[in-house]
Order: C-alpha cells, then structure tokens, then sequence
C-alpha cells in the first residue's frame, strides 16, 4: 500500500464538489504515476466529469454514494442520518483498508465526528486534534489544535506536542523537530494552569521541546511545531489568513491609486510574484486529522484544483511515511514509561 497509496476522496464535498475535486485528481494522477485515487460521490455526476480520461479503469474509480453532507448539517445529523454519504463512505473506505487516506473538503465537525466514530482514536490518545501548516520566514510551521479541541487539558496538550512530533518527524524528514508551546509570554510564571502543567508533561516526554513561545514565533521559523488548544489555535489561522488577504487587497490598491502607482507597481511585478508565489495559500492547503487508527485530510472548503491537489498530496506522504503507527508506537512508549515510574 505504501508503494502505491490509494486514496479515497469526498468527490461531493466542500463548496465547489466535483468541479474541483475532479481535476485536482487527474492532476495529481498526472504527477505520480503510483498513485491510485477513488471518487467518492454520485455516480451518474462522476462519470460524466472523467468522461475520456485514461485513468479511469485503471488507476482511478468511482464509489457511489448516495448522500452528501452539507456544509451547514451539525457533526451528530451528518452522522446519524447520513450514513450513504460520500464523506462516510470514503472514510469507510479507509476502515476497511481498501484506501490508505480520505480527503475531503466537506464540513470539518461532520468529518471530525465521521471520522473518529469509524475510525476510532490511537490506544493512549484521548481527542484527535487537526494540524495545518502556516508560513513562516524559513519555509513553515506546523500548528496544532486548529479547532477540533476547545477546552483542553494539560494532559490533551502533552498528546497534540507528541502527535505533532511524529507526523512532523516523518512527512518532513525533520530528525528531531523543535517543539513549542503557545503562550502569552516566553517566561514560566505566565500563562493559564493548563499550560503551566502542560510545559512540565512535555519537557518529560522526550522530545525536542523548547518551552513557551509567543505567537510571533509561529512566523519567524524558529520553531517547527506549536501546540495550543483549539479555540486559541483556530483564532491564530483565521487571523493568519485574514492578514495576508488584508495585505493582498492593499498592495493591489496602492499600485492602482494614479499612474505613477501603477508604472511602480508594473517595476515591481517580478518580486510581487515572487511574493505572491511563496506566501500562495495553496501550497499550504491541507489539515490532517491526527490521532486517528487512519489518516484523514480535511482540504479548505472554498480550495481551488491546485490547493485541493495539494491536500493529497499530504495524504501521499503520511501513508508512505505511517503516520498513525509512528504516533501510535511513541504514544504507547510513553505509556510504559509512565507505569515504569
């Protein structure tokens, strides 16, 4: 399965379906000629959007499904009610071993709640947590709970650090990533209990922990992995991207404010591209739903092909690199060393 990952996809979800689902798939079929992808969906829609692609038969099929879950359905209706739903029947793809991965666009609280009910959470772990990755000046970081989890304990926070750390470990090729945990201060006496306890789990566990960071340091690059809960995680990213829109719209209306402006702004389209090009969110696209017994990608609901491509690819490097089994097995060391002491 490793050599050729197969991946279930949610063909129906997100805000656009099939329109982009579709073509982000025969892209990425294009790019890696081991990669095996199942459409997920309505079936009569599926087949007309693969129609004439020499894919299809080969490394591409469809899987009907009878249902889709909305984007406004609540996690417990998508769950109860919707048990044909391309969302569901994908992830059971992934719990019966015929896909190595589901990715899906759809309503991120209908997969978390999907997901954790089929597939069921990592011996030793109690909350699934979500991770996306941010830019940041020396490429980026990774960040964790983006808010699968709003009250957290120290304990959840001492499970997100060593989730993090195995799935930064092994996607990145990263030997020993350095690990910080979010706070409103670099100094021990700041903070709330939670993290107050939490630095403390964390420092023993036995991997690359630095110790408090602040939220600036989740751009500068000096760090790999950041770990709050989620209330606090979701705010940061919906701040991230609201930031960089802000700057996008700026810049445009700057450049376009009188012709001096403009014959500026046309000097400057080379380095505009280049930073339109490095801080591109596409290229940043793609959640992964951690601590799951499978691995499971939640892409961004409005994602275009090229960022939902890239949520796959995501997808391709934690079934080739065993994600759930490196987090399963540090988990259960730690397990032992508690027991032991």
């Amino acid at each position: 399965m490793y050599d050729h990952p197969t991946i279930a996809l949610d063909a129906m979800g997100g805000d656009y379906g099939p329109t982009v689902v579709v073509p982000a798939a025969l892209d990425s079929l294009d790019r890696n000629p081991k990669l095996n992808l199942i459409l997920v969906g309505d079936e009569v829609v599926l087949k007309a959007a693969v129609a004439g692609s020499s894919h299809l038969g080969k490394r591409l099929s469809i899987r009907h499904a009878s249902e889709l879950v909305e984007m406004h359905d609540s996690p417990s209706k998508a769950l109860r009610n919707k048990k044909d739903s391309s969302m569901r029947v994908a992830i059971n793809l992934v719990k019966d071993g015929t896909a190595g991965a589901c990715v899906s666009a759809g309503n991120t609280g209908a997969l978390m709640a999907i997901s954790k009910f089929v597939l069921k959470t990592i011996p030793g772990i109690d909350r699934p947590a979500i991770i996306g990755v941010v830019p940041s000046l020396q490429g980026h970081t990774h960040v964790l709970d983006l808010g699968a989890n709003v009250d957290c304990s120290a304990e959840h926070l001492l499970q997100f650090a060593i989730m993090g750390y195995e799935l930064v470990k092994a996607v990145e090729n990263i030997p020993n990533p350095k690990v910080g945990l979010l706070n409103i201060g670099e100094e021990e006496i700041k903070g709330n209990e939670q993290v107050k306890q939490a630095v403390k789990l964390i420092a023993d566990s036995h991997i690359n922990f630095i110790g408090f960071v602040e939220g600036n340091d989740i751009y500068t690059g000096d760090v790999d992995i950041v770990v709050t809960d989620g209330f606090i995680g979701n705010v940061a990213l919906k701040s991230s991207e609201g930031l960089a829109k802000m700057i996008r719209i700026a810049l445009k209306q700057a450049f376009s404010a009188n012709v001096l402006t403009k014959i500026a702004g046309i000097i400057a389209l080379p380095v505009l591209r280049s930073f339109r090009n490095r801080f591109d969110p596409r290229q940043y696209n793609g959640a992964s739903l951690v601590g799951l017994r499978g691995i499971v990608v939640k892409s961004h609901g409005n994602a275009d092909r090229i960022a939902f491509a890239k949520a796959i690819e995501i997808a391709v490097l934690e079934i080739e690199n065993g994600v759930p089994d490196k987090i399963g097995q540090r988990v259960s060391e730690l397990i032992e060393e508690r027991k032991s002491a």
